[in-house]
């Protein structure tokens, strides 16, 4: 078992930057590649970032590529999401998961999800 706790989220203005966070517990952390995924109001969970478990590897939406970078911290059992260039179309609930088989994309190969945390950028 995994527990995951995002935050970070907030308001921000159209152009401006956020950092979330996930922290992880449980199990070993190290073990897992790590995902972040975002639901906006109305519509399905969507792929955002996702990286190995060793941090070598990452891989990205074609929607954030240039502006979103994400991290992690295998000795404090940390994952990350650097956002810059905030647009509007960026506000969503955003998830970070622990992947478990399968393609990085897909919310099917993720095992454990945190409760989210509200990401909402003004224009």
């Amino acid at each position: 078992q995994v527990q995951l706790v995002e935050s970070g989220g907030g308001l921000v203005q159209a152009g401006g930057s956020l950092r979330l966070s996930c922290a992880a517990s449980g199990r070993t952390f190290s073990n897992y590649a790590m995902g972040w995924f975002r639901q906006a109001p109305g519509k399905g969970r969507a792929f955002v970032a996702a990286i190995s478990w060793s941090g070598g590897s990452t891989n990205y939406a074609d929607s954030v590529k240039g502006r979103f970078t994400i991290s992690r911290d295998n000795a404090k059992n940390t994952v990350h999401l650097q956002m810059n260039s905030l647009q509007p179309e960026d506000t969503a609930v955003y998830y970070c998961a622990a992947h478990y088989s399968g393609t990085y994309a897909y919310t099917s190969g993720y095992k454990y999800w945190g409760q989210g945390t509200q990401v909402t950028v003004s224009s």
